[in-house]
């Protein structure tokens, strides 16, 4: 006898049923609508990249975390890391300005599943998906600025009340690495565990101190203002946009601007997305500069926010009716109303077990949130009727089958 294998997923790796995808899907949806309007276009690349691509790109944790592997022909692969190295080979392989194939500058949005080997836990997978925005090929402010407009319109779309930190990474470039990295922490370990840390890398007492009092001391350069009025002219409230000394961001390849997205009037210091211009990143397949601006939204972050917020209570299930079988010799009756509503593009589903009675119809439709169901029997055969039922009134209707669409549209 085959032993019995317990269904199960891999540790950081998901499933969404239903409810959960439908979610996803509905932020997915929102956000592509407000990145074509832009211009913006979809790019998508492999999920397998061969390793040399990625090798290399993302400092000492990014290759431990990375899913490294042999393919059966013996080439040495790597699962897709993140988006922007994916971009810079694009770029590298089929970008230029007079390109007919991708001519720069190339404003492109991809919306797509990484993997890292995380230590799972909560909010980390290993598997998780990724949605980026960049404009490649210009060092413009104004496309700094489209940027920052481009992120307050996709919080917006979505209910988020959003407030948009931003820095100059320029600011700090007499900070070493180590500091800033540990700077960058600040809002979630506190002023006390900074210093320590800074300590602990061979800084005395003084020095930390001094360090964090003059990073707060920063004024904005003339480039942050210019991008923030320039983004206010496309749009975006100037209260939105705030200057934050001990901005920093992990990813050491910025170049300028940096920026991050918090809930607005709220006490979490979780990031819902950030970005920034990286002008040396893009052109490392290339050997040439090729300057880039860009920001990655949190995806998960922004789905839990939604949710906290009831911002997905009015979100109907895809399927408008349930069509069911009053019996097997009126199935035809029913695939009758399934063809006239297909046609007025109302989402549909004709219940497929033609012997099952009709109050487990019913019960199926209510526990898919299906909000109407169409019954043809006997007498509504007859005269080339059917009736509606709304499941959360309980009102039921009958008329003319070929007046379906617009009663239920």
């Amino acid at each position: 006898m085959n032993m019995k294998i317990e269904p199960k997923t891999l540790k950081g790796f998901r499933d969404f049923l239903p409810r959960e995808a439908r979610k996803r899907q509905f932020v997915i949806d929102a956000l592509r609508k407000v990145f074509e309007s832009y211009g913006f276009e979809p790019l998508e690349t492999p999920a397998l990249e061969y390793e040399e691509i990625l090798a290399g790109k993302y400092g000492d944790e990014g290759e431990k975390l990375m899913y490294k592997f042999e393919d059966k022909g013996g080439r040495k692969v790597a699962l897709r890391y993140d988006q922007t190295v994916p971009l810079a080979r694009v770029v590298a392989q089929y970008g230029s300005p007079g390109s007919p194939q991708l001519p720069l500058p190339f404003k492109r949005y991809q919306i797509s599943n990484v993997w890292r080997g995380e230590n799972p836990q909560k909010g980390r997978f290993r598997e998780f998906l990724q949605c980026d925005i960049d404009t490649v090929g210009t060092s413009s402010l104004l496309a700094d600025a489209e940027i920052l407009e481009l992120v307050y319109e996709s919080y917006k779309k979505l209910g988020l009340d959003v407030i948009i930190k931003i820095n100059d990474r320029r600011l700090l470039s007499t900070i070493s690495t180590k500091a800033l990295t540990i700077l960058d922490k600040l809002n979630k370990i506190g002023e006390e565990e900074v210093i320590n840390e800074l300590e602990q890398i061979g800084m005395n007492s003084e020095d930390a101190k001094k360090i964090l009092s003059e990073t707060r001391s920063f004024k904005a350069s003339e480039e942050l203002r210019e991008i923030k009025n320039l983004a206010i002219k496309l749009g975006c409230p100037g209260d939105v946009v705030k200057f934050e000394q001990l901005l920093i961001r992990g990813l050491d390849y910025y170049t300028g601007l940096v920026m991050e997205v918090f809930l607005k009037d709220s006490d979490s210091n979780l990031s819902l997305g950030g970005g920034g211009r990286y002008d040396d990143l893009i052109g490392m397949f290339s050997g040439k500069s090729i300057p880039a601006v860009g920001f990655a939204f949190g995806f998960d972050r922004i789905i839990d926010a939604m949710e906290k917020q009831g911002l997905f209570q009015n979100l109907e299930n895809g399927t408008k009716v349930l069509v069911t079988i009053f019996s097997p010799e009126l199935l035809d009756r029913s695939i009758k109303v399934c063809e006239v509503l297909n046609s007025a593009n109302i989402n549909q589903e004709l219940y497929v077990d033609p012997v099952a009675r009709m109050d487990k119809q019913l019960k199926y439709a209510d526990q898919k949130g299906i909000p109407y169901v169409v019954i043809v029997g006997p007498k509504e055969a007859e005269s080339g009727s059917a009736t509606v039922k709304n499941l959360k009134t309980g009102e039921q209707t009958t008329l003319p089958v070929k007046d379906l669409p617009d009663f239920l549209k």
